[in-house]
């Protein structure tokens, strides 16, 4: 064992276009000329990185398959310049059994060996049992001498499939991923590559995926561990790179280990990421956010600019009657301090317009949520419109304490293309904003300490009509994550008329959520994906 020279392996940490299989063929093969030149004999590349993940049903085409092994079989000729470099690429394919999540080595302009995913993950926001078979062998391959044993995300999650790779004589466990983040993901991934080393005696080499696709995003912060669970080496999270790891006798040799952010930094990096590959993969131009003066538009136009540029980004104010001065002052401000376009737009006209056209039908009726909702209506409307003239795509500021709690406007505040912070509890949003003004103080500190209000009455708050957001998002956390029923949330210590209103309110505003627009996704426990409740549902459990 001693005497075999090391080998190096190259980790390709790309961010695919879903879809666009010839442009990710195209980031494999730039990454193989790049690990060529730096002296790798191996390539490996993200979990079903040729046609990026999920595809969900366009799988179930049969001209996508179909096109994904025509770009297959070219990039498998090209990659053949690359004398002794082998390049593992993931992506479906189909056999008599049925489709695969495949990954296939090759070396030479040669198929050299093939993987099929043993454990297909059917929870959270992962449904490949709808899509693919699972495979039942092993797949390990002999280079300069090692024997590699390939695995795929979810299989490196059990034990049996690393144990069965052991047996077939795998020196060294090879895994490709697309695996999404979560907060706390890169610790609970850390854990459990650790316990895959105590269990097979092997080093592990583990590849992730980078970017956002629609609500995911992919961290990255792909990594290796060596035979004693010891890190030796960590890519960057949230960003496209390439690293070279030495190999000597199956032991990963140490690298360069960059530090986890903060969780913070990897709560803002995250929702940064994912606005930024929505808007630029589906190719808009640009942004349009609706500024109140409040703590929520303030951290998306900050996110916004972090991710698309000063440029890409225009904030408008729509004030009402119910406005204070300060909201306007704050919210010039802070456009201001980012440099970008700021417009005022009131709406006092045609929500009078719409009163006026309504009079007769709200007579004798006392005025309540109705004409809150005009209002909301009325500047949804607007931003559409603007939208519409300019192609640019709104994003909408509401956060997941409210959306839980149905305390937006069907319509109004949730109209938009994009729900930035729609995962983000209340309290995270602050948080959220007091780091990112660490970086650079651009919120005024005002937006930060004034009681959150929805301005659409006088003198309004949000606790007029929501228990404190601290005991809130403590509900929200109990009920929605960890599926608490809420006598087990009360005999916690949580006050019942709370918990009761909380949880009905979240009962009873499904409908909304169902309609809202997507948005990053960051907890366990989103809305969307992760969550999936009957509207027309009587259990009050």
């Amino acid at each position: 064992m001693g005497d075999r020279s090391p080998i190096k392996i190259a980790l390709a940490q790309i961010n695919p276009l879903l879809g666009d299989c010839s442009a990710n063929a195209e980031l494999i093969y730039q990454a193989a000329k790049d690990a060529h030149g730096q002296g790798a004999s191996l390539l490996l590349s993200p979990e079903l990185s040729l046609t990026g993940y999920p595809p969900e049903d366009l799988l179930l085409r049969p001209a996508f398959i179909a096109d994904t092994q025509t770009v297959l079989d070219h990039l498998c000729q090209r990659l053949a310049v690359f004398e002794g470099l082998a390049v593992v690429v993931g992506h479906p394919s189909q056999d008599p059994v049925g489709l695969h999540n495949t990954a296939t080595v090759l070396e030479d302009g040669k198929v050299i060996a093939r993987y099929y995913k043993q454990v297909l993950p059917n929870n959270e926001v992962f449904d490949e049992k709808r899509y693919f078979v699972s495979g039942n062998t092993s797949c390990v391959f002999s280079h300069h001498g090692l024997k590699l044993g390939l695995l795929l995300c979810e299989d490196i999650w059990h034990a049996e499939p690393a144990a069965n790779a052991r047996a077939n004589g795998a020196e060294l466990l090879l895994v490709m991923n697309a695996s999404p983040y979560h907060l706390e993901k890169d610790n609970t991934r850390l854990a459990v590559l650790k316990e895959r080393t105590q269990d097979t005696g092997l080093a592990v080499v583990y590849l992730n995926m980078v970017g956002g696709q629609d609500e995911l995003v992919f961290d990255g912060g792909s990594c290796a561990l060596n035979s004693k669970g010891e890190l030796v080496m960590a890519m960057p999270q949230f960003k496209e790179a390439l690293t070279v790891l030495s190999i000597q006798d199956g032991q990963p040799l140490h690298g360069e280990i960059t530090p986890p952010l903060a969780l913070e930094a990897q709560v803002y990096s995250a929702l940064v990421m994912g606005t930024r590959d929505y808007v630029r993969k589906n190719r808009f131009p640009g942004v349009i956010i609706g500024l109140s003066g409040g703590v929520d538009s303030a951290l998306v136009l900050a996110i916004a600019v972090d991710a698309l540029g000063a440029d890409h980004v225009r904030a408008v104010m729509m004030p009402s009657p119910y406005t204070a001065e300060i909201s306007w002052i704050d919210a010039c401000e802070l456009a201001k301090n980012l440099g970008v376009q700021y417009d005022e737009i009131p709406i006092s006209q045609p929500v009078d317009a719409i009163e006026g056209v309504l009079q007769e039908q709200f007579a004798n009726r006392t005025p309540d949520a109705t004409e809150e909702n005009i209002q909301a209506r009325v500047r949804g409307t607007l931003l559409m419109a603007l939208s519409n003239k300019t192609g640019r795509l709104v994003l909408t500021t509401g956060n997941k304490s409210e959306m839980a709690v149905g305390y937006c406007t069907l319509y109004g505040d949730m109209a938009g293309g994009f729900a930035v912070i729609k995962d983000i509890a209340k309290t995270l949003v602050y948080k959220l904003c007091h780091y990112r003004n660490q970086i650079q103080s651009v919120i005024p500190e005002r937006i930060l300490t004034r009681a959150p209000s929805a301005e659409l009455r006088p003198n309004q708050t949000d606790q007029d009509s929501l228990p404190p957001y601290e005991v809130l998002d403590a509900i929200l956390m109990r009920y929605m994550e960890q599926n608490q029923s809420s006598a087990e949330i009360i005999a916690a210590g949580f006050q019942s008329a709370a918990v009761f209103t909380v949880t009905h309110l979240i009962q009873l505003n499904e409908y909304k959520r169902r309609q809202g627009p997507p948005g990053v996704r960051v907890s366990l426990k989103a809305f969307g994906k992760d969550r999936r409740l009957p509207i027309t549902n009587a259990y009050r459990g």
